[in-house]
This record gives structure tokens, sequence and C-alpha cells, in this order.
């Protein structure tokens, strides 16, 4: 049973670092429970409620624990009061205009365009910007009479306090507890990998490993680096002052934890390459799993001594080495930093919400007017054909499109958002009403269903809106259910008023204010080229090791941004798809990403680990019987001979813009190329960042050029673990 547990764990924490999903998932869960149930249990005993402080309580419960994301629990409880006033009074507001259906619609849209507008004002906007629609969007449905309001308002007052108090104390966040757990989960996946060589060493030549094992781990790698993003977000920022960080206020203990994290990943990531050709000797990989510091070197010291000259198993066991100093670092590094009384967190800025502003004043120049005109103007077309359609439930089609709209940044993105909806509500529906039949009078089992599918909606909603949706559409028909109002026709309209909305949404997006995912594209290369062209800049001024992390840091996000980008460019949606296309050039710019992240982390750290067999004088013989090559050489004219040749690279690709990814370029032979520990790992990132953008776009030749001769350095991430 032990085992079980401990495998369900595993794989929680596989797709799930530091259980965050989870946490928001039972959030959501326990505080729409708990609402019902402390309004059910005044009514049973005090007052009897309308169906809307039902309503509102369930809907902003959800909201409260989806779009609230201030960084104090003070900040947090700021914006759901503002959100519990905000409420009501559009609440009110929607049942005073109730005789005057005409002007509630008219003062619905604006309250629509008021909504998304205020997402330009940052996260509390936003979250505001969703009570006041959602609420507004009840109180227009149900029509609570004036004289109910202050029986409704007990609904989103409720909603408050447990949301509140079920982040305070049933599910609070505690940065120390997060950044333990996740640097756990860290160490989980390293030792996921270390298994994963020793299983699959059974060939003395690595390079015959079959293809599962490859895949099997490429997979572990990859989620090794979901961790360590996932630990890095949990270490408290450091202040900043003209978008600088400021070196002197900066806790050096927090510069340990993101520094011995970044190596720990570019270390594991080059055992795995070095593994691929140099069988690793199993009792290393297994004192590396469980034994001491003394029992890893003795393994190292006898396989060094077996290797003789080999290079490329003398290598491996250094990468081994490195690991398991790095590994140490890195809990001597966490268990200061927590320990620390004065390590309060400081907020770090978070991704901008699509449609942000950047101009001052209300234009059609303004990003945020023109996402609220278009999520306006949607929202008055699916109004116009669900009234159509249903007089009474004309509503579902404007909620379907406002919400394709949201965390959206192109048409095509859009798109892909409205056909999930779609999908999702179909099958949710069809799987609800036959739950719903199966059950029927089972109202314990019911409410037990509900709940676990509420659950399962919001921990899938990262991964999957089809998913998220499709869970919600079975809780609605099991609600139907519970209160005598399922049926089959009113399971069908609410298909077809989404579906109407979904397709209000798409039409405005594709012809209102058209944002081509191929210009965003090239706006999301460019910004990834100029946080590469600042990494580069920062280590050329020789600006701290921390700096020059944090730079590689922000190359991620913005490679993570890009790749989100440019993902509707391959969907199979289009009629012309080019996924081959677009993932050849990804997977170039994440392997230009991962070199730059290994230069950032030779400058910044010092060098790990020690031979295994050989001593200092030994180590300098090889470097210089190297062959003359000029990529060992550290001196500075290498170095800005090397910047300036990875500078040029990226203005070559940055003037492609969004066109790079729509280009087919011929597959490149694979080389049997590694990356050498033994190497000045600064030199070695910023040589391959130059090469590998090259392949996306070359550097123009002279004809009279000389040509040069092929390097024998490293090959290409996307060579080794693609």
């Amino acid at each position: 049973m032990m085992v079980d547990i401990s495998s369900l764990r595993d794989r929680l924490l596989a797709n799930d670092p530091a259980f965050s999903r989870l946490r928001t998932g039972l959030r959501v869960t326990l505080s729409v429970c708990l609402s019902v149930a402390l309004l059910a249990a005044l009514q049973g005993f005090w007052l009897p409620l309308p169906k809307a402080a039902y309503a509102l309580a369930i809907t902003l419960s959800i909201q409260s624990g989806l779009s609230v994301k201030d960084t104090t629990l003070h900040d947090q409880f700021v914006t759901r009061l503002l959100g519990c006033g905000l409420c009501v009074a559009v609440v009110g507001l929607a049942a005073l205009l109730e005789g005057t259906r005409l002007v509630s619609d008219l003062v619905f849209l604006v309250l629509i365009f008021a909504a998304t507008y205020a997402r330009r004002f940052g996260p509390r906007g936003f979250a505001l910007g969703m009570f006041a629609f959602m609420s507004y969007f009840i109180g227009a449905y149900l029509r609570p009479a004036l004289p109910d309001l202050p029986a409704t308002a007990l609904g989103p007052l409720t909603a408050l306090l447990v949301g509140q108090g079920v982040r305070r104390f049933v599910l609070a966040e505690d940065w120390r507890l997060d950044l333990v757990r996740s640097v756990a989960a860290v160490e989980t996946r390293i030792d996921r990998i270390l298994a994963q060589l020793s299983s699959a060493r059974g060939a003395n030549d690595a390079r015959m490993w079959p293809a599962t094992d490859r895949s099997k781990t490429d997979r572990h790698v990859e989620r090794l680096k979901d961790a360590v993003l996932m630990a890095e977000s949990f270490v408290p920022a450091r202040p900043e002052t003209d978008g600088r960080h400021d070196a002197e206020r900066d806790d050096p203990r927090r510069s340990a934890v993101t520094i011995a994290l970044f190596e720990a990943h570019v270390v594991a990531e080059s055992l795995v390459m070095l593994s691929r050709q140099a069988a690793l000797p199993a009792p290393l990989i297994a004192a590396l799993q469980k034994g001491s510091r003394e029992a890893v070197e003795r393994h190292a010291r006898r396989a060094g001594h077996s290797a003789g000259e080999d290079p490329d198993r003398l290598e491996a066991i250094d990468a081994c080495l490195s690991l398991d100093a790095v590994r140490r670092r890195l809990a001597g590094a966490v268990s200061e930093l927590v320990s620390a009384p004065d390590g309060a967190p400081t907020a770090k800025p978070g991704p901008a919400e699509p449609g942000a502003a950047t101009t001052s004043g209300i234009s059609l120049d303004d990003p945020a007017v023109r996402r609220a005109i278009q999520i306006t103007l949607a929202s008055a077309i699916a109004m116009v054909f669900g009234l159509m359609l249903s007089r009474e439930r004309w509503f579902w089609a404007v909620l379907s499109a406002f919400l394709v709209f949201t965390n959206t940044r192109s048409r095509g993105d859009t798109a892909m958002r409205a056909v999930q909806r779609s999908i999702g509500t179909f099958f949710g529906i069809t799987v609800g009403l036959v739950a719903a039949s199966l059950l029927q009078t089972m109202t314990s089992v019911i409410l037990g269903l509900a709940a676990v599918c509420v659950f399962l909606a919001f921990y899938l909603l990262a991964v999957s809106y089809a998913a998220m949706t499709f869970f919600v559409s079975i809780v609605l028909a099991l609600v139907y259910s519970l209160i005598g109002s399922l049926t089959l026709n009113v399971l069908v309209l609410r298909l077809e008023e989404t579906v109407i909305g979904s397709l209000a949404g798409l039409a405005v997006a594709f012809l209102v204010f058209p944002s081509r995912t191929d210009a965003l594209a090239g706006e999301a290369l460019r910004h990834w080229c100029t946080a590469l062209r600042r990494l580069l800049h920062d280590a050329a001024e020789g600006r701290s090791g921390f700096d020059l992390i944090h730079g590689s840091q922000v190359l991620e996000q913005a490679y993570a941004e890009l790749a989100s980008v440019v993902r509707p460019l391959g969907s199979p949606w289009q009629l012309v798809t080019r996924p081959g296309v677009v993932r050849q050039t990804l997977m170039t710019l994440m392997t230009a990403t991962y070199w730059a992240r290994t230069f950032a982390g030779g400058l910044a750290a010092a060098p790990v680990g020690k031979l295994s067999s050989r001593d200092e004088a030994s180590r300098e013989e090889d470097k210089s019987a190297e062959d003359g090559r000029e990529a060992c050489d550290p001196s500075e004219d290498r170095m800005a001979f090397l910047v300036a040749e990875a500078l040029a690279a990226v203005d070559r690709i940055e003037a492609r813009g969004g066109s790079l990814f729509l280009t087919k370029r011929p597959s490149l032979p694979r080389k049997r190329r590694h990356f050498r520990l033994s190497r000045p790992s600064s030199l070695v990132g910023l040589e391959m960042i130059a090469q590998t953008l090259s392949r996306l776009e070359p550097a123009p030749q002279a004809e009279d050029a000389p040509q040069t001769p092929p390097r024998d350095g490293p090959g290409t991430h996307q060579e080794s673990l693609a």
C-alpha cells in the first residue's frame, strides 16, 4: 500500500510540482461546498434565502479562488471586500432595471466594456471586473426582487468570508513550505533521471539505447525543468530599481538558492547527454541516489581508474561528481533561506494580462480599449442571437462570448478557446444527462459527484480549458437534476447558446481589430531577442552572477511566452497547418535558450566537482593539448568576439519577425557531439548560441571569404534531448 501511495504522489508531483494545481482545485471546491453548506444551514434555521444568494455564493467562490492574485492576505481581503460591495451594488442595479429590459441590456453591455477595460489596472482590476460581470449575469438571469437584496447579499458575503478563511487557515500559502516542497520535487525528478539512467545501461555502448529509454529520459528531463521553474517561482524576489535588481539590498541567501537550482538543472541535463555516449557504472549511480559524499567520491575514483584515457567516460564521471556537489549545496542554501527570520517575500511581477494597455488615456490605440470593444461587440451579437433563440436563457450566449476572450492573445488563440468550450460543453452535458438519469433521487451521491467534478474542473484548468468546461457542464446538469429542472431541451438549449456565444466571439476576433498570430509571434520573438541581447550585454559588462542568472530566467519566461503565442499556428483547426515548421523553429529557439542558460551558469558559478582520476596538473595538460581550440581560450578578446557573433545572430532572426515560424528549412544532419564539462561552459554556451541561431537564419557569406573549418565542439541540446 505504501508503494501505491508513493507512486501516486510521484505522479502528482510529476504533473503538478509543489501541488499548486491541487491546492487551487481544493480551495475552489472547499469554498463552494462550505459556502453552500453555511447558506443552507442559515436558511434551515433562520432565514429563507433566494436562489440568487446561492448562485452568487457559488460563482464568487469560484472567482475568488481563481481571480484574486494579490500577494499578501491583507491585499487579498481588500480585493474580496471590494468585490463583495461591487457585487451587491451590481445585483441591485440589475434588480432596479428589471422592468426596463432594453435599458438593462444596454447597461449590461456598458458593464462588460468597463469590466474588460479594468484589466489594464492589474490583478485587482481583473478580479473586480470578473466579479462585476458575473454578478450582473446572475442578477439579470435570476432576477431577485428589490426587497430580497439584503438576503441576497448574504451570498457574496459568505463567499468572501469562506474564501478568505480557506486561504488563511485551511490551505494557507507559505512560501517557505512551498519552496521546500518544490525543491523536494526537484530532488525527486533528479532521482528519477538517475534511476532511468541506471535501468537503461544494459548495453555497454549507451549510444545503442532503444528509443523507449531515450523517450523516458527526455520526459524526466522535461519534468525536471518544470519542477525547477516552479521552485524558482517560490524564491522571494529582491527589490528592483529602474528595471534592474537592487544588488545593494539583495539577500545573498536568495541568490544562493537561485544559482543552486540553476546549476542542478544544467548539470542534470549535461549528465544525461554525456551518459548517452559513455555508460555510467551502476555503483556510482547508486551512490548518487543514496550514498554519502565519501561513497560517491570513492566509486568515482574507481570508475576513473577503470576508464583509463577514455575522455567520454571521464567527462561523465566528472558530471556525476558535479551533480552530487550541487545537490548538497542546494540543500544547504534552501535550509539557510527558510530558517532566516527576515526572508519575507517581495512581490514578483506576474505576466501581463493580454491586452494590457501601453498608452495613457482612452483611445483606439490602447490595446485595452480595443480588447474591451471586441468583447462588448461579441457580447452584443451573442445577446441578439441568444434572445432570438430563448427569451429566458440567452445569458449563456453572452457568458460564452465573454469567456472565450479571457486570457487569449490572438484570433487563433480565441478560435482554439471557442472550439474547446463548445466541445467541452457538448460532451459535458451528454455525460451529465446520463449520470443524472442513472442517479435520479440519490441526492447524496449527486452532491458528492458534483463536488468531485468541481475539483477536477479547476484542477485541470491550467492544463485544458476543454476539460474544465466538460466538468463544469456535468456539474450544471447535476444541479438542474437536484432542483427538478433537468430536461433534454434545457441541455440542448445550453449547448446552442454556448455555440452562439463562441461563434460571436470567433467572428469578432477575426473581423474587428484582428490580432494575427504571426504578428504577435513576431512581437514575442522580439521580446525573446531583447532578453537574450540584454543577457549578452550584462555578461560583457561584467555584471554579478545573480544578474546573469536572473537574465537567463527572464529569457526562459520569454521563451515560454513565445511558445504559447505561436501555438495556434500549428493547430489542427486551421485550413493550412505548419506544425512541423513551427515545432522545428521552437525547438531551435529552445536550444538557444538552453545554451544561454549554460553560458550564464558558467559565468555565475564556480566550477563544481573534481576530476575522478586525475589531478589539476593533468587537467591543465589536457587543456593545452586540445588541438589548439580557440573555444578553450578564456581571454577577453575571445569572449568579446563570441558575444559579437551571438548578437549578430540575434539581430538576423529578429529581423525575420513572425515569418521565422512559417519558413520551411531542410533538416540538418545529426552529429555525435556532447557537452564537455572540463571546457569553460561559458565559452561553450556562448559559441553554441550563435551556431544554433544560425540554423534559422545563416550569416551571409562573402564569395571570397575563407571557409572556416568546423569546430570539434559540443552539439546542441536539441540533438541530444529533443
